[in-house]
């Protein structure tokens, strides 16, 4: 995909950061749309239906983390790449970003050339689905399908956040296989990405409560693993 085609949604009710943000991101070449506060994220959001959400946390009206879990049930918007992007560095407002439905976590201040190399990371997914194909396969009574981020367990379809679906599709990928954290981060979120320690914690325990506690393993002090 070129980045004349790619869109990015920038929202932040602090003007100079949306105009810094744009400018970079739209020299780099990408469309670039931005909002100022949760309400009219959600709304440029279903109308452009962006590839990537750059979305703060604390801003009137609508903060980012009830804007991200509308925004992850709108039909349509439920692949779009979301990233918040705050002051805020405190574990708990980590977790409730991912317990939103957030793929990844940027704080602010950040230099533009971060901010671009963190962007072109995120954006790298989109490549990698598309080169992924029409690969589905089983586990159990699991059927995971890569192509259309379907999820089907016991016969009942499931609609999973983005971060839930590929870390799922890494670890029932090879049963009994003990994945490390930093495999996992790096597989899953990529090597320039950093997130907080608690990141695949917290995405296991919801993958546990919709799929099942018996089928992830905790190896203490290595990683995860499933189990059929």
């Amino acid at each position: 995909m070129k980045k004349q085609d790619i869109k990015i949604l920038l929202v932040d009710d602090e003007p100079d950061i949306l105009e810094i943000l744009s400018y970079n991101l739209s020299s780099e070449g990408y469309q670039v749309f931005t909002a100022k506060n949760g309400v009219e994220a959600v709304e440029k959001a279903k109308k452009k239906t962006p590839h990537l959400i750059i979305l703060d946390v604390m801003m009137p009206e609508m903060d980012g983390i009830e804007a991200c879990e509308i925004i992850r049930n709108t039909k349509g918007l439920e692949e779009t790449i979301i990233a918040f992007l705050t002051a805020r560095s405190e574990d708990y407002s980590q977790v409730a970003g991912f317990d939103a439905g957030a793929d990844d976590y940027i704080t602010k201040p950040i230099k533009p050339k971060v901010l671009l190399s963190k962007v072109k990371a995120l954006l790298r997914r989109l490549k990698d689905e598309e080169e992924a194909g029409n690969e589905v396969f089983n586990v159990g009574k699991l059927v995971i399908n890569r192509e259309e981020y379907k999820v089907i367990n016991n016969g009942e379809e499931m609609v999973l956040p983005r971060k839930e679906f590929e870390l799922l599709a890494l670890l029932a990928s090879k049963p009994d296989k003990v994945f490390k954290r930093e495999v996992i981060l790096d597989k899953v979120w990529g090597q320039e990405v950093v997130v907080g320690g608690r990141t695949i914690d917290v995405h296991i325990r919801k993958l546990r409560e919709k799929i099942g506690d018996k089928h992830f393993k905790t190896v203490k002090g290595v990683g995860y693993k499933f189990v059929q």
